[in-house]
């Protein structure tokens, strides 16, 4: 791992995920700007004194001399350094699980996607909401045509945590999100944006045609946006509502999906992750409950536990590391991956997500109110 130190909150949320279904063994990191810092992070997570690196370049300078060297480097940083990071690991020839956004600016984006089609890599994104069952769920029923064709899309992702100017206030995880020379152009639509994006595209299939959108800051002095609408075009017809706030008081990670169709919808919502409403044309409401027995492979490779005791979070981040390790033995054992290893966010998701981030600024920068098409829809 690179980053993810004491006090980084997604540092732990990766090692939690990555252990939780024996898949993965932390052997190795850099966590830590301060080297210092960082070994003795290292050494308290009981990672042995000479795999305790100062910095990601020891690392692989380090494990590159090594018989038994890493697997894959989980990249936990803030989005300025995904890049470089990435674009290293890659190059001495290790598989990379990436933080969101991929990178910071498109054009590294661009860069990295290509360097993981020239060498081979295995490169994962961590989108976590496609990791939920339910989700899962979703997308499988979608695609066998449950709701017929797709009509509107709406997806949100509000947040209250910076209704305030936090970052001037001495909060870390604020300040570079706010900073736009670290985490790239778009503030609560690459902090959170990027996933409402990705999970409306991964549960419906719809490729982007085109955006407008609108951008606010309404804390003084922040330098990036902290509310997000953005209305899409898809390719076939079908039209989608973005909403991602960080300003929304009365609201923590309230992520919630509606997928409205010629005969019937789905709705998925975070606070109730284990369950799908299902509404038919002309039929009634149904409630499809995670661990039912006519659930989809697909939802039933990523369940635990028996209905009735609940799943949430860190399952759905652990079903993406579980996934990656499977796509990664498959790719080594030269056959197709099991279930858990498709589906996967991979650096062309990554890319997608800041080409989305860039067209959105893009049109919202604009003098007059303009339809933008992202590159790499």
């Amino acid at each position: 791992m690179v980053g993810g130190g004491e006090g980084a909150y997604i540092g732990n949320i990766h090692r939690i995920a990555a252990r939780l279904d024996n898949a993965w063994d932390l052997v190795a990191g850099a966590f830590d700007v301060d080297p210092q810092k960082g070994r003795a992070f290292a050494l308290s997570q009981g990672i042995a004194e000479d795999r305790a690196y100062g910095d990601y370049t020891a690392l692989i300078a380090g494990e590159t001399l090594r018989q038994d060297r890493v697997d894959a480097v989980a990249i936990c940083t803030p989005n300025f350094t995904h890049y470089p990071i990435a674009k290293a690991l890659m190059e001495a020839g290790f598989d990379v699980i990436c933080e969101k956004p991929l990178t910071a600016t498109l054009e590294d984006a661009i860069a990295l996607e290509e360097l993981t089609r020239v060498s081979g890599r295995f490169v994962g994104v961590t989108y976590t909401y496609s990791g939920y069952p339910m989700v899962h769920e979703a997308r499988v029923r979608v695609a066998n045509g449950e709701i017929g064709k797709i009509r509107t899309v709406q997806v949100e992702y509000p947040l209250e945590w910076m209704a305030t100017a936090i970052e001037s206030q001495g909060n870390a995880q604020a300040a570079w999100r706010t900073d736009p020379t670290k985490n790239g152009r778009g503030g609560s639509i690459g902090d959170i944006g990027t996933h409402a994006y990705h999970l409306a595209g991964f549960v419906t299939g719809l490729k982007l045609d085109c955006l407008t959108a609108d951008l606010a800051t309404f804390v003084d002095g922040r330098a990036l946006d902290d509310n997000a609408h953005v209305m899409m075009r898809y390719q076939g017809g079908a039209r989608g509502l973005l909403w991602s706030s960080q300003v929304a008081l009365g609201n923590s990670n309230g992520v919630r999906l509606r997928v409205f169709g010629e005969t019937g919808s789905f709705q998925w919502f975070q606070e109730q992750p284990n369950e799908l409403v299902y509404a038919p044309l002309d039929g009634r409401v149904q409630i499809i409950k995670r661990g039912a027995g006519d659930v989809s492979e697909d939802a039933r490779q990523r369940s635990r536990t028996p209905p009735g005791h609940p799943e949430g979070y860190l399952e759905a981040f652990a079903n993406l590391y579980a996934g990656f390790a499977e796509a990664i033995r498959a790719r080594r054992e030269n056959r197709a991956p099991g279930v858990l290893g498709q589906n996967l966010p991979m650096a062309h998701d990554g890319l997608k997500g800041v080409a989305f981030v860039e067209a959105v600024v893009d049109c919202a920068e604009s003098e007059t109110p303009i339809w933008i098409t992202p590159v790499a829809i």
